[in-house]
């Protein structure tokens, strides 16, 4: 809207202040987008594939003074949502790794069970069963699936993803995806996945910063058929509005128990290869993702002891002391940093600084080698190029968002 001051013709020209109110667009994430989504699941069995991050705020009318009603927005947990909408029949919940609450360990398997609320069984996806069988599925019409990613290959939920959507199409079962924002999703970076190291942590032919929300991904996976035997999924995407991928967003929810604020998922990317070696990420303190430290590195001011806390039950050293270094206060990362690897690696006072779990994390062996052999960070990140540059041009046919 354009507010002008007006002048008269008989007055002396002044300067004229043009104020301009710009009205910024509300982002909306998928779950909340609920027209085009609720008519789809009326009157089918529906089971949903959510954690504690599936939440979403509806305009709902509201009693605001005595005998005036208004309205106001009510945040719903998705599963509460649809189980008292008429003529929607949840049958199951499937919850994925750290459980449908999230307080569970990194890698502690989730056990099967019953949600208190609405006494609706709860299938984890993570342990021996981290795709729905035959038998789980059987009844179900349409699985909605609503979890919160942050744009990196290792952070487990797209590897569930990859898999309801295998076990849907096996089934003749279609998926929607209820879309959310990609904390991350400003960037592309790190090495591409060679298919020789896949694993849960990393399924697919992606840089560790693919810069991609859940549902342009799950597009992806569709569309590149990297479905067991090149099958693909029903699957329908409820977009968000008002998006792109340079849209900052802070996360309401923690998406897992070690992640607690922005900083900490910022540099997840950059810090996550630490568990893949014997230095510490910050898991058992309150500064998870935000520092790193172990008893093998040079001593510094900045030092911490690990605690059993929520979501860190047996933290790497427990009540050891560590010394290391404090990054909250650095500006957020627009490409994944690895000096704090190679800068730990050149302390370390230990022969054992890398383990088998590395390889995975970063999904080559070149990684470690580079690392061991002096390679400078420019000269690694050299290497990525090529392997990105195919990549993007890969991701360009599934983006949803400028």
């Amino acid at each position: 809207m354009l507010n002008f001051q007006l002048i008269s013709c008989a007055q002396k020209p002044k300067a004229i202040v043009k104020k301009v109110t710009e009205k910024i667009p509300v982002l909306k994430i998928g779950a909340e987008r609920t027209d085009l989504y609720l008519n789809l699941l009326k009157g089918k069995n529906v089971a949903v594939v959510a954690n504690q991050t599936s939440v979403l705020s509806v305009l709902e009318r509201a009693v605001v003074a005595p005998n005036v009603m208004g309205s106001k927005n009510v945040t719903h947990h998705l599963v509460d949502y649809l189980f008292s909408y008429n003529g929607i029949n949840v049958k199951k919940v499937f919850a994925p790794e750290h459980g449908f609450r999230g307080k569970a360990d990194a890698g502690e398997v989730v056990k099967d069970g019953f949600d208190t609320k609405t006494g609706l069984p709860i299938v984890s996806l993570y342990g021996k069963n981290k795709k729905p069988s035959a038998a789980q599925l059987a009844g179900i019409d349409v699985v909605v699936f609503d979890i919160q990613d942050v744009g990196a290959r290792f952070y487990t939920y797209i590897s569930s993803l990859h898999y309801v959507m295998e076990a849907c199409a096996e089934a003749g079962i279609e998926v929607i995806v209820l879309d959310r924002p990609n904390p991350n999703g400003h960037y592309i970076d790190g090495p591409v996945l060679e298919l020789a190291h896949t694993s849960f942590v990393g399924m697919h032919k992606v840089p560790v910063v693919y810069g991609m929300t859940i549902g342009e991904y799950g597009q992806m996976i569709n569309g590149e058929k990297w479905l067991k035997n090149g099958m693909q999924c029903n699957l329908k995407v409820i977009p968000l509005e008002n998006y792109t991928h340079q849209t900052e967003y802070s996360l309401p929810i923690k998406p897992s128990p070690n992640l607690p604020n922005d900083k900490s998922i910022n540099l997840y990317p950059s810090l996550c290869f630490f568990e893949g070696t014997n230095v510490s990420a910050g898991r058992g303190t309150e500064m998870q993702f935000q520092i790193y430290g172990s008893p093998f590195l040079t001593k510094s001011d900045f030092t911490f002891t690990p605690q059993a806390n929520e979501g860190a039950k047996y933290p790497k050293f427990k009540n050891q002391l560590c010394y290391g270094k404090n990054l909250e206060e650095i500006g957020n990362l627009s490409k994944i940093d690895l000096s704090f690897l190679i800068k730990a690696y050149k302390q370390n006072t230990s022969k054992d600084f890398f383990n088998n779990f590395f390889t995975k994390l970063a999904g080559t062996k070149k990684l470690q080698e580079q690392i061991e052999k002096g390679i400078s960070e420019q000269e690694i990140r050299k290497t990525w190029q090529k392997d990105l540059n195919a990549f993007k041009l890969v991701r360009s046919k599934y983006l949803i968002y400028k």
